[in-house]
């Protein structure tokens, strides 16, 4: 089977370096989606060994991930595997992730963090997101927001993202469930740094997410 790990990142520098080369102990093949950074990001992938697509300007997070599965598609990955880049995710927890995949049972793979360490607002925003895809797409996920996710080759086939930032992640759900994609939830260890925590969701994130989800449903 070909693999490929997407990278999603935006003024990445602090930890890309690592997070490729950790990756790339497991995985060969890395593609990091430069999305608009201002800081060295890109250059910094290219010398960890991933290949590089750069955004022009920051598009968000649903446009990295669009650009990332249409690298996988060009490349006939039969299996993409997206992660973050702030090194929340433990990359040799992949084999973890792709195996269902690999083993015919699942089209896409969650990775389901405990919780553990998060803080309180983000605790509350993934439960909040949890309960309006359920309600708004009809979909049950235990950790909606996840980014470290796997992909067979069907679903990078089918699901379409149409949104440009945070609400990707239930956006691929809903998609998921349109497509009558079978999908797998498998339990991950999340890695909470000083500098991951500073990323990531706040409230007024929560609400733009809230509101282009709600849009997302209703067009």
């Amino acid at each position: 089977m070909r693999y490929l790990a997407i990278i999603p990142a935006f003024n990445e520098a602090e930890t890309i370096a690592e997070v490729v080369r950790r990756v790339r102990e497991i995985l060969p093949d890395v593609v990091v989606i430069d999305d608009g950074s201002s800081d060295a990001t890109a250059q910094l992938a290219r010398t960890a060994g991933a290949d590089v697509v750069s955004h022009c300007v920051n598009r968000g997070l649903g446009a990295a991930l669009g650009t990332g599965m249409a690298a996988a598609r060009m490349r006939s990955a039969d299996i993409a595997i997206t992660l973050d880049a702030d090194g929340q995710h433990d990359p040799a927890e992949i084999p973890t992730l792709i195996a269902p995949i690999a083993s015919g049972d699942a089209d896409l793979v969650i990775g389901v963090r405990s919780g553990g360490g998060a803080p309180f607002h983000r605790r509350v925003f993934h439960g909040i997101a949890n309960a309006m895809t359920r309600l708004l797409f009809g979909v049950r996920c235990s950790d909606t927001q996840s980014g470290f996710r796997a992909c067979s080759r069907r679903a990078m086939e089918c699901i379409e993202i149409r949104t440009n930032r945070m609400e990707v992640s239930s956006e691929i759900l809903a998609e998921a469930a349109r497509h009558d994609l079978r999908v797998v939830e498998v339990p991950i260890r999340t890695i909470y740094t000083a500098y991951s925590l500073s990323k990531g969701q706040s409230f007024a994130v929560g609400i733009k997410t809230a509101w282009a989800l709600l849009l997302r449903r209703l067009f």
